[in-house]
């Protein structure tokens, strides 16, 4: 029911609350320091009504950072590609699921994220702990269980909606905090 609360209300987002939302987020997150240090990041394509990132995507580019994205693999798990631009992204179906820009070049395999400095993660909400609820799928659970796997630490960040940031979401023992939130209106830090 949680999930469905934040859904819906991203669900009546207009098209160009999700445009500012996006150029307010790009302009937040490149001030981060992790952002500025970072080689390598491992990002994703918004879809929908999600936080938007391809400005933050081509922006990274533009500083010479190696972004890379995600493919949905059948089992939920995650392959990564490099993003070469909005041309390296093609539109995937996975199922009954929404539809999802995928990188089109090579695959890196699913440890590629571990060579990764900062991992952008999407989520419906955070709490007050830094504490991610995300759609549910896993996907990510297991990006945050291989790291921890490979004794990679990269900064983990999450892009989300001002109102997004809430005190308290549901946990799990496999939960990670993340280091920092972006939202339009800023960036708030967790221990």
């Amino acid at each position: 029911m949680l999930r469905q609360g934040f859904l819906h209300v991203r669900n009546r987002l207009t098209t160009d609350d999700v445009r500012k939302a996006a150029a307010a987020l790009a302009e937040h997150a490149l001030e981060l320091p992790e952002l500025a240090h970072a080689r390598t990041v491992a990002a994703y394509v918004s879809v929908g009504t999600e936080p938007g990132t391809l400005a933050l995507l081509d922006a990274l580019r533009a500083r010479g950072v190696r972004v890379l994205l995600p493919a949905l693999l059948p089992d939920n798990d995650l392959d990564w590609g490099a993003y070469e631009g909005a041309g390296s992204l093609a539109p995937v179906r996975h199922g009954g699921k929404m539809e999802l820009l995928e990188p089109v070049g090579e695959r890196l395999g699913p440890d590629a994220v571990t060579r990764a400095d900062v991992v952008l993660l999407p989520g419906l909400a955070v709490d007050a702990r830094g504490m991610r609820l995300g759609r549910g799928g896993g996907s990510y659970d297991r990006v945050l269980a291989r790291l921890e796997r490979a004794g990679a630490h990269p900064s983990l960040v999450v892009l989300l909606y001002d109102t997004e940031v809430v005190e308290h979401v549901p946990g799990e023992a496999h939960d990670r905090p993340v280091r920092a939130v972006v939202t339009p209106s800023g960036v708030r830090r967790f221990p």
